[in-house]
């Protein structure tokens, strides 16, 4: 195996600034080899400030969005509302597998070599923590992107994506299968439990793991695996350090906000810029919401002609990952699974009532109480795509729960991903495939 030894860029970040574009901006500090904790903890830097903004782009796929067709940005996005990632036009932005294993090149780095050349320390110890964490995020993510959803049954015949845990860059992997990937990401999040000293981090480096983003993380990927047993574990853990809920009846903040009481871990930017610019929220998502009493629904939209604007994001200042109410529906679900209808009512209620006015949770409730099992998982979920929109989550819940039918039109022609669509599965990049054979 060849063993690549390279000069690496590594930037120090600062975060005292508050402007809109202000949190995980990163400046250059030059190119050392790093030896020591503190440049290993630039080195760590990077690879957060690197992470994929593919979230953003998922959104596009979904029936969040409507995309304007006399924005700047339209040849950039309309293939990927078209559903088309075989034989894309060159303008089309791409889904960043490059990027993903780039990050995951500087947790091997820090892993492989970090681990021999720092000097024991805590510090040490929460830097490799987090390396684990981070390399166990993106192939999470890459799985979840380029592998089929996660079915027990067929997981081990599923193609996945290829693991490398090396720092040898001319490597050409097979793809692992889907299990093999979930077994590489569980294995990584064991030992950066191990490892992990921090409860929570501070609000200026909140893009950092935690034990609490661990946990937070831990049950989602229970989750996905229909492991409900583990899913209720791990959202109780991570409840047991941080449960504040913000009230939108009495408080301004949004949810999502990195400052948010509820902000577990904001590393992904899950609506860029470039999204507020060329897209509006769609009829569906709007007619979704109870415009009078679901207190969420002016705290996310803002009026702009005939269409919904999305403030919810579009700057920095809203990188989510993990937040607090997430961890109240993976309970919640996990709650109904096990057969526990009225203690999973009573877990969402927790923040519906800080989502809604006095009558409208009055109304919820009502008609909440007479729900049976079926009807009250339908409600999760709808829930779910309103208090989750645009933050990165409703592409990856229709994959695991429900792919259902979904149109867009562009330039007056209707674009159909049919109900458990192949689609739903995105296709890796035709360049990687150029680059790696055994793709």
């Amino acid at each position: 195996m060849k063993k690549i030894i390279i000069l690496l860029s590594v930037f120090a970040a600062s975060f005292s600034a508050v402007s809109c574009d202000s949190y995980l901006d990163i400046e250059p500090e030059g190119k050392i080899i790093p030896k020591t904790v503190d440049d290993y903890r630039k080195v760590i830097t990077t690879a957060y400030s690197k992470y994929p903004q593919h979230k953003s782009l998922t959104a596009l796929r979904t029936d969040e969005l409507i995309l304007d067709e006399y924005s700047t940005d339209f040849l950039s996005y309309r293939e990927i509302v078209m559903w088309k990632d075989a034989n894309q036009d060159q303008s089309t932005t791409p889904f960043q597998w490059e990027a993903f294993y780039s990050v995951i090149f500087y947790a091997n780095q820090i892993i492989n070599e970090g681990q021999q050349t720092m000097e024991a320390s805590a510090e040490k110890d929460q830097i490799l923590a987090e390396a684990y964490a981070l390399r166990a995020y993106a192939y999470f993510d890459l799985v979840n992107l380029y592998g089929k959803p996660y079915q027990a049954s067929t997981a081990g015949s599923d193609r996945g994506v290829p693991i490398n845990l090396s720092l040898d860059l001319e490597k050409t992997l097979p793809a692992s299968s889907v299990a093999e990937v979930y077994a590489q990401v569980n294995a990584d999040i064991e030992k950066s439990s191990a490892l992990m000293h921090l409860d929570q981090q501070a609000d200026k480096v909140r893009y950092r793991f935690s034990k609490a983003a661990l946990a937070a993380f831990k049950s989602r990927i229970s989750l996905y695996q229909q492991n409900w047993e583990d899913a209720l574990k791990n959202a109780e853990t991570a409840l047991s350090i941080n449960k504040t809920l913000v009230n939108l009846n009495t408080e301004k903040i949004v949810p999502n906000h990195y400052t948010s009481p509820e902000a577990i871990l904001s590393l992904d930017n899950t609506f860029i810029s470039a999204l507020g610019y060329s897209t509006a929220a769609s009829k569906e998502l709007i007619a979704s919401y109870d415009q009078t009493n679901d207190l969420r629904f002016k705290t996310y939209f803002e009026k702009n002609g005939a269409d919904y604007k999305v403030i919810k994001g579009g700057n920095s200042e809203f990188r989510t990952s993990f937040r607090v109410s997430e961890l109240y529906f993976i309970k919640a679900e996990a709650l109904l699974k096990s057969n526990r209808l009225e203690e999973s009512k009573a877990t969402l209620n927790e923040v519906l009532k800080n989502r809604y006015t006095a009558t409208g949770f009055a109304n919820v409730q009502t008609k909440v109480t007479s729900m049976n099992a079926t009807q009250f998982m339908e409600f999760i979920l709808e829930e779910r795509n309103r208090e989750f929109a645009l933050e990165g989550q409703r592409w990856f819940d229709l994959r695991r729960a429900n792919q259902i039918q979904i149109i867009h039109t562009i330039s007056g022609v209707d674009y159909t991903l049919q109900k458990n669509d192949v689609r739903y599965t995105i296709e890796i990049p035709q360049q990687a495939k150029l680059n790696n054979p055994n793709l």
